[in-house]
């Protein structure tokens, strides 16, 4: 796989489609891989006439770890910031969407459409805030503006996503894959077992890196609220989420949708936090419709 020079930081990323169409940046969450921007998505939006870019964010997958900032403690991040003290964290949001930018001017890109997912969608919403020449149109799908006091996560999901697996063998790391998706994914659509296994297993052998995925909640609650960043994004907006995201309630999209001038909401009954395959064709064609409409 291509890996390139970004901001200083080495990033692994893979493009497909045809390089003289208007390219796509995909922005994935925490902790996830760029694999977790399902291939039937990647293509679907290829065979809408783009060219789609996905990438590993830094310390996460097969990017850059960020080895020397050592290891943070999520609750004592949490504290401070609860209290209204900036925690000192080893890089930021910013610092993400930076990297982003610079994988564009690295592939020689001078403006894209960004379409970015959980904590990639928070990364995305700061690419169009604090590089708005760099955007196209803005895709911000399951995320949300920060805002302490929207609904937080259920607490099944939010025990889910910060669980540690009880091993690292390949059965146990399958099994908490399925507890994960269970916890957090689409009631409408399950997931196929027998796929997940599959996906969680190649995502396992890729890449286990949990100290990255500490790093980058921290850098998620040091961030805060994005409200008054928000109102500083020029580039057409579409706010995307599941009806029945337990993680990243649909609240914290309504407030993304109401924070950004002139954005639009699309929400999928049934949908969940993650990307189901039965909602990739519909999922492709909003994304599709919106970056042409730009």
């Amino acid at each position: 796989m291509p890996q390139i020079t970004a901001n200083d930081i080495a990033i692994e990323y893979e493009e497909y489609g045809d390089p003289a169409h208007p390219p796509m940046l995909l922005v994935m969450g925490l902790g996830a891989q760029l694999t977790l921007w399902p291939m039937e998505l990647v293509e679907a939006l290829v065979e809408r006439g783009y060219r789609v870019i996905r990438y590993d964010n830094r310390d996460i997958g097969l990017s850059q770890k960020i080895d020397d900032a050592g290891d943070v403690s999520i609750p004592w991040t949490m504290i401070k910031a609860r209290f209204g003290f900036k925690p000192k964290v080893p890089y930021t949001l910013s610092d993400m969407a930076a990297d982003a930018v610079g994988l564009l001017d690295a592939l020689d890109i001078d403006k894209a459409h960004i379409v970015g997912a959980s904590m990639g969608g928070m990364i995305s919403q700061l690419i169009a805030a604090e590089h708005p020449n760099r955007v196209l149109s803005l895709t911000s799908v399951m995320s949300t503006t920060g805002h302490r006091k929207l609904p937080q996560a259920k607490p099944e999901a939010f025990k889910a996503l910060t669980k540690r697996p009880a091993g690292t063998d390949i059965e146990t790391m399958i099994e908490h894959g399925l507890y994960v998706s269970r916890s957090i994914g689409s009631p409408g659509y399950p997931a196929d077992k027998a796929r997940l296994r599959e996906k969680v297993a190649f995502n396992f052998k890729r890449s286990y890196y949990p100290a990255g995925m500490a790093r980058q909640m921290a850098a998620i609650i040091a961030d805060g609220d994005r409200r008054e960043r928000l109102a500083k994004v020029t580039a057409p907006t579409l706010v995307v989420h599941g009806e029945a995201d337990p993680l990243v309630t649909i609240e914290g999209g309504h407030d993304t949708a109401k924070h950004i001038a002139g954005a639009k909401l699309k929400t999928f009954p049934g949908m969940g936090h993650d990307l189901p395959l039965e909602l990739v064709d519909p999922m492709a064609d909003v994304i599709a419709e919106h970056a042409a409409a730009a």
